[in-house]
């Protein structure tokens, strides 16, 4: 059993043909000769695509264990076979699509009380996409891109749980998702606010740190300080208002602390 919990959360549109960066510390994090890596293609609306290119390329960076989980109906998240994929795993990579799928398929279910278990015993989880939203208490599914944040107009769910207190968006700087995430933060300014750029990942240690990989950033937006803001559910499509946020830019080799939501000198890491 492993002493330490490892989520690794990538952005989406990981590099999967050149140097390949962040799926290479994927497969670092496990033993490639005796581990079982669990690809698990619920989110994804073409299942035996999709895990069948991550199969070929987690096989080329020498993974001889690969195995899938593919859930399309709920009454699969109670058979016992699926709930043993889990329970064998030792790192357990959920792929984009719609995170929604995700959690209506598992939620409440032996698969999913599996998943958090094994990931509380040492399993690593990877998450890209729809994969690397669901991760937390509660994750965004819809809002607004490449527009002014709007008051009440961004959606959020029940996510897996498997990190509390922040709410994470990926494809974040392709997509132009500041304005819903900062709508996320002024609605509840207890959390974090974590955008992820495509091709970057950040790797979080029993949810007290993370550092980033890969080629983008990672946005953190911390609005315990917010003096004022005009949220609520009256005149939903105004444009929404809000005062003293902060936000930290990462990049690769950057870490935070999430306990104390400050960043880390370099020389700490």
């Amino acid at each position: 059993m492993r002493n330490n919990r490892t989520l690794i959360i990538i952005g989406g549109a990981e590099d999967k043909k050149g140097n390949k960066e962040i799926l290479k510390e994927v497969c670092a994090s496990i033993n490639k000769e005796n581990d079982k890596l669990l690809i698990a293609t619920l989110a994804t609306e073409s299942p035996e695509e999709v895990g069948s290119i991550y199969k070929e390329i987690f096989s080329s960076m020498g993974v001889k264990n690969i195995k899938f989980l593919n859930i399309t109906s709920r009454p699969e998240a109670f058979e016992q076979e699926n709930i043993n994929l889990i329970n064998e795993s030792k790192l357990m990579f959920f792929t984009g699509g719609d995170q929604l799928k995700i959690t209506s398929l598992i939620g409440g279910s032996p698969v999913g009380d599996a998943l958090r278990e094994n990931y509380k015993a040492g399993c690593v989880y990877v998450g890209t996409s729809a994969g690397a939203s669901v991760v937390s208490n509660n994750m965004i599914i819809s809002g607004d891109d490449e527009e002014s944040p709007k008051k009440f107009t961004l959606k959020i769910s029940p996510g897996l749980g498997l990190i509390e207190n922040v709410i994470i968006d990926q494809h974040f700087a392709q997509r132009g998702r500041i304005g819903r995430i900062l709508a996320g933060i002024a609605q509840n300014p207890f959390i974090l606010g974590i955008g992820i750029d495509e091709d970057t990942a950040m790797i979080v240690n029993n949810n007290s740190s993370l550092k980033v990989i890969g080629s983008g950033a990672i946005y953190i937006i911390d609005g315990r300080e917010i003096t004022y803001t005009n949220v609520s559910e009256q005149h939903q499509e105004e444009v929404l208002s809000i005062f003293n946020v902060k936000m930290h830019i990462l990049k690769r080799g950057n870490a935070f602390d999430l306990i104390r939501r400050e960043p880390i000198e370099e020389e700490e890491i």
